[in-house]
């Protein structure tokens, strides 16, 4: 809206007379979403992610697995992801390399790899020595696959089944185990540079809430996916657009 201003006819007078100045244009303002700004809307990213039932999603549908929810809530930031799945149900790190030999993948050929793996390893009674040395493995095969740009990479720790109705009575011991395996791949993650997501805190809600369990009463349900990709977004948007 106009102000009601009125300027003396002398004050025209002498502002015409003077020297024109030349105003130096302010800096535009910064974008409110720099990550959108900065993404390539024609491009189509690549996603492959590496696990267990906790990957595959067992006893959920598919778009409440968390793979699959990291590509919706991508989408809403105008960040297309298409993902692959090498996972199934009772998978121990040997499993999960011999599942990846099998399928012939191509190296340097995804823009984001994830890995969890271990829950089975501690539930056979294997031990956390192989565990080390395979898991290691694996996480050098995720970089080759990541372009062999280690940023690209994230690693999910393993879960506390403990706190599930399924396992509650052992729930002590299977939370100690779960710790050491927890300790042992986030060593090896941190000391090769790579991102580590730390969701075991969410699953040992499980029992005050029963709503984190699905139906068959042992592994997540969608809501506690959701809250584990609410806990790493921020950072995959980062990974998978820089």
């Amino acid at each position: 809206m106009k102000n009601g201003l009125v300027i003396p006819l002398f004050v025209l007078f002498f502002s015409a007379s003077c020297q024109k100045r030349t105003v130096k244009p302010q800096n535009p303002p910064m974008p409110s979403n720099p990550t959108s700004q900065i993404t390539d809307k024609n491009k189509t990213y690549t996603y492959l992610a590496l696990g267990d039932s906790y990957t595959i999603g067992e006893s959920v549908s598919v778009s409440d697995r968390y793979p699959n929810l990291i590509v919706s809530e991508l989408k809403k930031e105008n960040i297309t992801v298409t993902d692959t799945i090498i996972a199934r149900t009772g998978w121990t790190t040997q499993n999960l390399k011999t599942a990846i030999s099998n399928a012939n993948i191509d190296n340097n050929k995804y823009d984001i790899v994830s890995l969890l793996i271990g829950v089975n390893n501690q539930y056979q009674g294997r031990s956390l020595s192989e565990y080390k040395v395979q898991f290691k493995e694996l996480l050098e095969t995720a970089v080759k696959f990541a372009k062999d740009n280690k940023s690209k990479v994230f690693v999910i720790s393993i879960p506390d089944y403990g706190y599930t109705p399924s396992s509650e009575s052992n729930q002590v011991e299977i939370s100690k185990e779960i710790d050491s395996f927890n300790a042992a791949n986030k060593n090896i993650t941190d000391s090769m540079g790579i991102k580590y997501f730390n969701i075991t805190p969410i699953s040992r809600g499980g029992l005050k809430q029963p709503e984190l369990v699905a139906n068959d009463g042992l592994h997540p349900s969608g809501i506690q996916y959701k809250k584990w990709v609410e806990l790493m977004l921020n950072d995959i948007k980062q990974i998978i657009t820089k």
